[in-house]
């Protein structure tokens, strides 16, 4: 099964149609009569239907298990063309359009076996995805111009040379999967003269975004959230919210971290973990979806 631990969960739909062809008026006014020996054909298919949206991951071994959160089945007759419309929606991390097409084939099934003691020449002609939304193309905007993003890793140990940054190369890493890339990258020591002259810096070069990592924790020397509390202007909290949230599902020690988020002018500074862990599901749970940042922020800047 592919691997879906990364992904964030969300709304997603789809909507599958399946098109029944039978030979004659007299089939559908049996339908309609509901005088098919079988029974009721649109009820009974609708309930296997169902049954095989709910059945899918059983069945199809790539599929994953998933919570089904609506489930419908509609029918409609043209002439002597039965449409089933199958919608399906959850809130996960995958999406449903195998659900949604597995439920209009049963269900198309279904009314076929129902159907052929009477109509010897009944065919199901095509079973279609008609839409699906969600997940992460949902939520990828694509922005007008390049950003300029920096990466600050804030540690004592790398700046004298004891540790190699893994950190700020992992942001770096997450930044290219998603079609972004950094202009500037620096190691600082955990001081707030150094925080703050880097942010004054970037601001003065009119930076998008700047990405600290590291000195989000507890220890007496993790200041970098305290520091760029006094410069924001405009915080935004559900971005570090979202990241914790995130990694808390991963690990209970996500709680611990101070990481901010917000405005100092036209600047974006977040406040990243430490480790090369913490920082990439950081990333993780924050990317594509923070682009959006920069297409409701435009007014902010004149070059925009």
């Amino acid at each position: 099964m592919v691997d879906i631990l990364h992904k964030n969960s969300s709304l997603r739909t789809a909507i599958a149609e399946a098109t029944i062809l039978v030979s004659s008026d007299d089939t559908i006014a049996a339908i309609e009569n509901k005088k098919v020996p079988k029974g009721d054909v649109f009820e009974f298919s609708r309930a296997a239907g169902l049954l095989a949206i709910k059945k899918t991951a059983d069945l199809i071994p790539d599929c994953h298990p998933l919570p089904i959160e609506k489930a419908s089945i509609l029918f409609r007759i043209e002439e002597r063309h039965i449409i089933i419309t199958v919608e399906v929606a959850t809130i996960y991390k995958t999406g449903v359009e195998v659900e949604a097409m597995h439920g209009a084939s049963l269900t198309a099934l279904t009314i076929y076996d129902m159907l052929k003691p009477i109509d010897s020449h009944i065919e199901i002609q095509r079973i279609r995805l008609v839409e699906k939304k969600g997940g992460k193309k949902e939520y990828h905007d694509e922005l007008q111009r390049e950003l300029q993003i920096a990466v600050i890793v804030c540690s004592d140990s790398v700046h004298q040379g004891v540790k190699t940054d893994k950190s700020g190369l992992t942001i770096q890493e997450e930044l290219k999967k998603n079609n972004l890339s950094h202009q500037h990258y620096e190691i600082i020591p955990d001081e707030k003269s150094e925080i703050k002259r880097v942010i004054q810096q970037l601001q003065e070069q009119q930076f998008d975004l700047v990405l600290f990592t590291g000195g989000t924790g507890l220890s007496p020397r993790d200041i970098t959230p305290d520091v760029v509390n006094e410069l924001i202007d405009r915080p935004v909290p559900g971005i570090m919210e979202a990241a914790r949230q995130y990694g808390q599902q991963r690990t209970p020690y996500a709680m611990l971290s101070r990481g901010v988020a917000g405005y100092a002018g036209t600047l974006l500074i977040l406040t990243l973990p430490g480790s090369s862990r913490g920082v990439k599901e950081s990333m993780q749970a924050l990317f594509p979806a923070l682009k959006h940042v920069f297409k409701v922020a435009t007014g902010m800047r004149h070059d925009s």
